[in-house]
């Protein structure tokens, strides 16, 4: 049984992946938590990989936030996640780990992209401004991948997915992304009786999801793939490929379907003073699912699973006891 180490096992996806791969009888799990490994510490992160000696590294952590976030710390956005993927890879490298995933996202392809956004689009034209030292960040270790891969025959592959949600989403009031940052809002609205809920922009955006366990299969299964049937299937030493559900909602039916169930019944009103953003961000995950994989979950089961374990670390959190 392969060992694998799973970086930032306790995040969405990283634990998603976790429980996927318990699931399926891997036993040699190796996971750290920050205290345990500061993944910016390079010495650190070589320590472990050569005490550890991992068959494949899972690289799920990351520092991640909204626009909100993305704005107001961009140095901490590129700096981290620069310092977290080029110690993870070189390090893993080094310790002559020859397998290794990378967790990239969809903000790395250009704004004005063709629609479906394929893999070719990468580095073909501006990235949106909100987000672009994080883009930018992901776009190195992206790159470091296929450097790694020409100059020394390794197999470390890249996934960039579309907007992910589900359990251990980030539902700050400030720094979540637009799926957790609605559910808590209508959460909220329906406690306390608001009459209304605004929305920002028009509701005329649309936008892809996929949920988390949907993702976390898709990197197993891609984890898993032989190089060789992989290369001959995508594009020899490409090392990234689209992870996406295929379908888009806009912001407008989103955000009516989780008043929905969340079980507000009060106004929506859309805030047009407010930007819309990008029109539609889908991506063309053809060469994923001609490679065999598909997504499962259904966006209204997705979002009601997800709402469920909202609502659960609302109530361990109120009933913990206080000391």
């Amino acid at each position: 049984m392969a060992k694998i180490f799973i970086a930032g096992h306790r995040g969405m996806v990283g634990s998603a992946i976790l429980r996927r791969l318990a699931a399926r009888g891997c036993d040699e799990l190796v996971t750290r938590t920050s205290d345990q490994l500061d993944l910016c510490d390079q010495g650190a992160v070589r320590e472990f990989m050569q005490n550890e000696r991992p068959d494949a590294v899972v690289l799920a952590a990351a520092k991640v936030g909204g626009i909100y976030a993305n704005n107001v710390y961009p140095a901490d956005f590129i700096h981290d996640n620069l310092m977290i993927q080029t110690n993870v890879i070189g390090q893993a490298h080094a310790a002559g780990v020859q397998r290794l995933l990378f967790l990239g996202s969809s903000c790395i392809y250009p704004c004005e992209a063709e629609l479906p956004i394929s893999e070719e689009a990468l580095l073909t034209g501006r990235l949106a401004a909100t987000n672009e030292p994080y883009a930018v960040a992901k776009i190195a270790g992206i790159k470091t991948c296929e450097s790694f891969n020409r100059q020394y025959g390794r197999d470390y592959r890249s996934v960039m997915p579309t907007n992910l949600y589900g359990p251990r989403d980030n539902f700050h009031p400030e720094n979540s992304h637009v799926m957790p940052a609605l559910i808590r809002r209508f959460h909220e609205a329906r406690e306390c009786g608001a009459s209304s809920v605004t929305v920002w922009g028009s509701g005329r955006p649309r936008r892809e999801f996929l949920h988390v366990d949907d993702m976390a299969d898709a990197s197993i299964f891609l984890l898993g793939l032989d190089r060789h049937f992989y290369e001959s299937k995508t594009k020899p030493m490409m090392s990234h490929i689209n992870v996406g559900s295929g379908s888009e909602i806009s912001i407008g039916d989103l955000a009516r379907l989780i008043a929905e169930i969340t079980g507000f019944q009060g106004c929506i009103e859309f805030d047009t003073s407010m930007p819309d953003g990008t029109f539609s961000k889908l991506m063309n995950s053809r060469r994923l699912h001609e490679l065999g994989w598909q997504p499962k979950v259904r966006l209204e089961d997705g979002i009601r699973a997800t709402y469920c374990w909202y609502l659960e670390k609302i109530k361990s959190r109120t009933s913990a006891p206080r000391g």
